[in-house]
């Protein structure tokens, strides 16, 4: 399934949070062309570790897509950057609010030169609001957004945690909202601006904390059923010292659990209370009794929630994702490029590998319709460049 084949981007982001939307994008089969400046494009190219030259994660957010590099500063690289935003359907942008238009190049202006365009505006804090200016990466976002408050442990300040949460959720809500605007610009013939804000996007992702603080109910931090708070959903030591998780939540796998390890059961173990004190300890002591083996054998058997925590490092050789198909390698000029599949990325995609910085310079101004003349000046004057 590639529904957008007929569609058109222009990014104009960096690092993770656009480049993840538009990786999904262009997945889905969109045609994706990434807009970087003149002075080190999306500096995620230059970050370790590297695989074939480049990022390792660059080259994970990048399949797929066309490179140009355009300064955006230079009079003549305005002029035909708003010439080429004629020929797309998305410009997904991730400036801070006023950048664009600094540049003469505002939403409004963008939409005057197309109509049909659809602006996605991608930020932390959004276009509007008190902190709409301000600086921030992924930990503020979760911050503000109070997920972060109901997060462990109890007694310090909460756990940083390991994934990008609001980056990705901020990613995965502009393809909905771009997805809906789309749609309506079938309708409408029409397009819009999107005003995306990473805060708001994480906010909805802690909608069990957020529901008991709405329904004026404090929020205990490590101390609720699903941040740490019960034995049931916690995570323990093996024997030979792998780290397990236990998420037996519904009482029938609760129940599944007790009667398999010989621990009394009763439902008040899935109740949040100082009872659970002593309750990890027991449980804590039953799996320090097996080994990660032996406790896989055991979930096979019992059906009851329990799963290895598995390093990073081993999760290529995971028999589950293996069968699952999720890893692939892109063969490119510099050596092979491991990739990961997205769960919307169709099983027989051949993407094309992830470009070098502006090697599509040329090749996106030709489709926008500029002549052999026209992109020879504009590279003698240095508003585009192939490098």
């Amino acid at each position: 399934m590639r529904p957008l084949q007929d569609i058109r981007v222009l990014d104009l982001t960096r690092l993770l949070p656009g480049p993840f939307a538009t990786l999904v994008l262009a997945d889905l089969g969109a045609s994706v062309d990434k807009i970087e400046d003149a002075s080190g494009g999306d500096y995620l190219r230059y970050m370790a570790p590297l695989v074939a030259g480049e990022s390792a994660a660059f080259q994970l957010l990048n399949r797929g897509k066309r490179s140009a590099v355009i300064d955006l500063k230079k009079p003549e690289a305005k002029a035909a950057f708003l010439r080429i935003v004629r020929a797309y359907d998305v410009v997904f942008e991730q400036f801070r609010p006023g950048v664009l238009d600094r540049l003469g190049l505002g939403h409004d202006v963008l939409r005057r030169e197309n109509p049909r365009l659809i602006v996605c505006a991608l930020t932390g804090y959004g276009q509007t609001g008190e902190l709409a200016q301000r600086a921030g990466h992924d930990l503020n976002y979760l911050a503000r957004s109070g997920i972060l408050g109901a997060q462990g442990p109890r007694g310090g300040p909460p756990q940083v945690p390991a994934t990008q949460l609001a980056d990705v959720s901020g990613g995965l809500w502009s393809v909905i909202a771009i997805l809906g605007a789309l749609r309506e610009r079938d309708r409408t013939g029409q397009g819009c601006v999107l005003d995306i804000a990473m805060t708001d996007g994480v906010l909805a992702f802690a909608s069990m904390a957020v529901s008991s603080a709405l329904a004026g109910e404090p929020v205990r931090r490590g101390d609720e059923a699903l941040s740490g708070g019960i034995a049931a959903y916690q995570t323990y030591l093996s024997k030979d010292g792998c780290p397990m998780t236990l998420a037996a939540l519904e009482p029938k796998f609760w129940m599944s659990f007790c009667a398999g390890v010989g621990l009394e059961a009763s439902l008040e173990g899935l109740m949040p209370g100082p009872h659970q004190v002593a309750m990890k300890a027991k449980v804590a002591a039953i799996f320090a009794g097996k080994t990660r083996a032996e406790w896989a054998a055991f979930a096979a058997e019992r059906d009851c929630c329990i799963e290895p925590v598995l390093d990073p490092s081993e999760i290529q050789a995971d028999s589950h994702l293996r069968s699952r198909d999720l890893f692939f390698t892109i063969e490119t000029p510099r050596g092979p490029v491991p990739q990961v599949r997205l769960p919307i990325t169709p099983r027989d995609l051949a993407p094309t590998p992830p470009p070098k910085r502006g090697e599509h310079s040329r090749a996106v101004l030709r489709d926008a319709g500029f002549s052999d003349d026209e992109i020879g000046a504009l590279f003698e004057g240095g508003a585009v460049r192939d490098e």
